[in-house]
């Protein structure tokens, strides 16, 4: 992409964020380039999560069959196949995870690579992509309007009660995004000042936690609009989805230390529990192949740290 386009490309998106998504095809895309200091942020920002809750979300998937992913006969798979594309559930304005690039019209990010390998095990050539907010993700892989969810979404003890998930495929913290003129440092110093969150997201436990007055709102790029005008004091959400956000804000900085581990996992109805073996098979197969490192490579940072090894639960 032309460098003196990238400055536009982060203030657009933002505005662009709320069009309606059409069709999606798998198929190669072009990032735009991150500024070093949101790469090295991230870097600095990795964590180990060697503690897990109590319903163990890090070892609540099915494990796959050995050897590469299969498509076998009356699967949920096959099915997929037959109608010729996949139907995935996904954020159109999360930048770097799954964002429409307004210079091609095209859904881009970390977690649609995960979304193109998961249909080009399938042998499908297309995916629909179907732009949810975050309160929608579980009802609408329970109902059947999407095959799949790739949506930043972290894997919960409550969500694991409505849907199941693959294996983690990717490790964030919940921290903190303010402007550059704030003093603030932390949540506890937010105690009695807004902070935005998406409606159905789980770092409203954490501002709620701290005093802080929560604020919701559908989408992301929405509380970043708030911050910039003055009517929240902060954003709080998981580093990875605040290092995008600061993207199209350099006047914005993530602070504080880590609030929470939030393990991604990609959503799956309940009904297809050979879907979930199946795209865990694909995540491992990533994994071991060197995907997983070129695509965070691709879209998060210069180096990437080792992907999250897969623990299940059966």
């Amino acid at each position: 992409m032309n460098a003196r386009l990238r400055p536009r490309l982060r203030v657009l998106l933002p505005v662009l964020a709320a069009a309606a998504l059409a069709l999606g095809t798998v198929g190669c895309s072009t990032a735009p380039a991150r500024p070093s200091p949101v790469r090295a942020a991230r870097a600095a920002s990795a964590v180990s999560h060697s503690s897990v809750p109590n319903c163990n979300p890090y070892a609540s998937s099915l494990r796959p069959p050995p050897g590469p992913p299969q498509v076998t006969s009356g699967s949920f798979m096959e099915t997929i196949r037959a109608r010729g594309y996949l139907i995935a559930g996904v954020d159109q304005n999360t930048y770097d995870f799954g964002f429409r690039n307004p210079f091609n019209e095209q859904i881009e990010g970390f977690d649609i690579d995960m979304i193109k390998a998961v249909a080009k095990a399938i042998g499908v050539s297309k995916v629909v992509y179907k732009a949810i907010p975050d309160s929608e993700r579980d009802s609408a892989v329970s109902s059947g309007a999407v095959d799949i969810v790739a949506h930043t979404e972290t894997i919960l003890c409550s969500r694991l009660k409505e849907v199941d998930f693959s294996s983690v495929y990717f490790n964030a913290v919940q921290k903190v995004l303010v402007l550059k003129t704030s003093k603030a440092n932390s949540l506890a110093d937010l105690r009695g000042r807004k902070v935005c969150t998406t409606t159905g997201a789980d770092s409203l436990a954490a501002i709620v936690q701290y005093r802080a007055i929560p604020v919701t709102v559908p989408y992301w790029t929405d509380c970043l609009v708030l911050l910039q005008q003055g009517d929240v004091a902060a954003i709080s959400t998981d580093d990875s989805i605040l290092y995008g956000l600061t993207a199209q804000d350099p006047w914005t900085k993530v602070v504080g230390p880590a609030i929470s581990p939030q393990p991604y996992g990609l959503a799956i109805s309940k009904q297809h529990p050979d879907f979930v073996r199946f795209v865990n098979a694909v995540l491992d197969q990533l994994r071991t192949d060197g995907q997983w490192a070129a695509s965070y490579r691709h879209w998060l940072g210069t180096s990437a740290p080792a992907p999250p090894q897969p623990q299940y639960s059966d």
